[in-house]
Formats: C-alpha cells, structure tokens, sequence
C-alpha cells in the first residue's frame, strides 16, 4: 500500500491567498516566497508546481515569475 501523505490547510491557505493576489505581480511573487519559506520542503515543490501551471493563464505574471525564479 502507498503511504499518501496529508496535504496540510497551510498549502490550500497559500494556495487560495495566490489566487487572489493574481491582480498584482508584485504581491503574487511577494505571497509565493512567503508561502514556500512556510511550508515543509514537499509542499512548497507542489504549490511552486501549481503556480508555475497557475500563470501560463496569467501573462501578466509570466513576466515577474520568470525573471525572479
């Protein structure tokens, strides 16, 4: 049997926090650094993941993501 482990509130918190800071590079780049010095090492490999698939919808971000990454 696979041991899966438990996504913690902490990873959907950032998460959903990202989503709503889409408006703005800055604070999107600012909410991201954050979250991945929060997180356990796993999670902030599976949320820098999500973002990276997050703003290919979001060219505004594509910009400030690359070059600070």
């Amino acid at each position: 049997m696979i041991n899966k482990e438990k996504t913690s509130s902490t990873y959907f918190f950032y998460k959903n926090i990202l989503r709503k800071v889409s408006f703005n590079s800055v604070l999107f780049e600012k909410e991201l650094n954050k979250a991945l010095s929060t997180l356990s090492k796993r999670e902030g490999v599976r949320l820098y993941r999500w973002a990276l698939t997050f703003i290919k919808s979001y060219p505004e971000l594509q910009a400030n993501f690359i070059t600070a990454y």
